[in-house]
């Protein structure tokens, strides 16, 4: 197949991106894949070229480049087919109206895949015929404002399908658009296994990483832990990530933390990239938000052997996190629940180590390989559906890729998760 990938910007930093990166690379093992970047604003991707992957741009906000379009009039025109209700339109204009257009109108692949609301109806209303179109969801249906989500629910009729990264979303999905005809699928995000050795569960620090922004409410963690200091003064936490342009949710927490003597005991940590040797150095992780249209925090550091403390927020880490097996799921909001499954795993060693080794043996249902089995499942279905070439098995052919692979790497990918991955189920 060849699959087309479009972006607003691959040259920055986010999860949209690394997801992104990490699919579109694996399914070049297989297909032939691009990424079409709506901006570009650097030389080279921040988080690196995804290998054998195909990367175009259509603006260039470079200013040194030959090609820059800046000042190009169109620029400052606002954007009439980006919908306004997209936290980004004022960032796109009639010149990214024109450049995406041609692209699409000319574009020669079997399939296009959006990813983010806005480059979906853009897909939706000037693909020409013949590609599959698939626009992905990576927050909620629910995280957008009412201007969005009716533009959503007029547009995106005219997609093939609709991914989102939780059963919960895609289920919100199908009940409140109810578009006649449009397929809505759950595949999670994919989150590679870590180039380091996991955590081996000894050493003596909470780790939690995220943007600092309210609805991660590290404020909470940052209280809970002072419940956990006073029982256990020899632990540590780290909180990994970056402010908004503010800085205000920083100040915040900073000054939070001296009023609550926590000086010693609590660090922000900056952002971290990458960040996966940062959690190997901790022993349990910690997520405390109000919402998560995913948890990629989560599988993370999973992954990396660490049993993960979250509160049981809308949408994604119930269909991560299997409490009390290999992680623990506490009430959104509550500070002594937090500070108790937290000391529950601080003060048990055995307790805690034999749910970090099984985390990571569970995390392994969100390996690559096993992702892009299920999205090439799906876009060979779209395609089949249109009448088009069906590729040989690519659900099963993903599948066995992916059992190889990780049987390879010491996991026991058991029969149980190739299931859940053939049925769709997230977890």
């Amino acid at each position: 197949m060849h699959i087309s990938f479009m972006l607003h910007n691959a040259y920055g930093i986010g999860g949209t991106i690394r997801t992104t990166f990490t699919l579109a690379e694996t399914l070049a093992e297989q297909h032939d894949v691009e990424i079409v970047s709506a901006f570009r604003h650097l030389d080279r991707p921040t988080l690196g070229a995804p290998a054998g992957v195909r990367m175009s741009h259509l603006v260039d906000l470079r200013k040194d480049s030959k090609s820059y379009d800046g000042d190009d009039p169109e620029h400052s025109r606002p954007a009439t087919v980006f919908p306004r209700g997209d936290n980004r339109h004022r960032q796109y204009s009639r010149l990214t109206d024109a450049r995406i257009a041609r692209y699409l109108k000319t574009l020669d692949a079997d399939v296009v895949v959006g990813t983010r609301p806005g480059l979906n109806v853009h897909i939706a209303r000037q693909v020409r015929r013949g590609p599959v179109r698939v626009g992905q969801e990576h927050l909620t249906l629910d995280s957008h404002g009412g201007l969005l989500r009716r533009e959503i629910g007029h547009r995106y009729g005219l997609l093939d399908a609709v991914t989102t990264v939780s059963e919960a979303d895609a289920e919100s999905y199908r009940r409140r658009l109810a578009i006649s005809g449009l397929r809505v699928e759950a595949i999670p995000n994919s989150v590679p296994e870590p180039r380091l050795p996991p955590s081996d569960s000894t050493a003596r620090w909470v780790v939690a990483a995220g943007r600092l922004t309210e609805t991660k409410r590290f404020d909470l963690l940052i209280r809970a832990f002072a419940e956990v200091v006073a029982v256990r003064p020899d632990w540590r936490l780290r909180i990994y990530g970056s402010g908004d342009a503010s800085g205000n949710e920083k100040s915040s927490l900073r000054t939070l933390i001296n009023e609550l003597g926590l000086y010693n005991h609590v660090f922000l940590m900056g952002p971290a990239n990458p960040i996966e040797p940062e959690w190997a150095k901790g022993s349990v992780a910690a997520v405390t938000s109000r919402l998560e249209s995913f948890g990629m925090s989560i599988v993370e550091a999973m992954r990396s052997g660490l049993t993960v403390v979250s509160t049981d927020c809308p949408h994604g880490p119930r269909e991560i996190i299997s409490d009390g097996v290999d992680g623990r799921l506490v009430p959104v909001g509550d500070t002594g629940a937090i500070a108790a499954a937290l000391l529950e795993l601080i003060q048990d060693d055995g307790l805690r180590r034999r749910m970090g080794r099984a985390a990571r043996q569970n995390a392994a249902r969100f390996d690559p390989a096993l992702i892009a089995g299920r999205h090439e499942a799906l876009f060979a279905e779209l395609l089949a559906a249109r009448g088009g070439a069906r590729p040989r098995s690519a659900l099963n052919d993903g599948l066995s890729r992916a059992r190889g692979t990780l049987l390879g790497k010491g996991y026991a990918l058991s029969s149980r998760v190739v299931a859940r991955a053939r049925k769709g189920r997230v977890a």
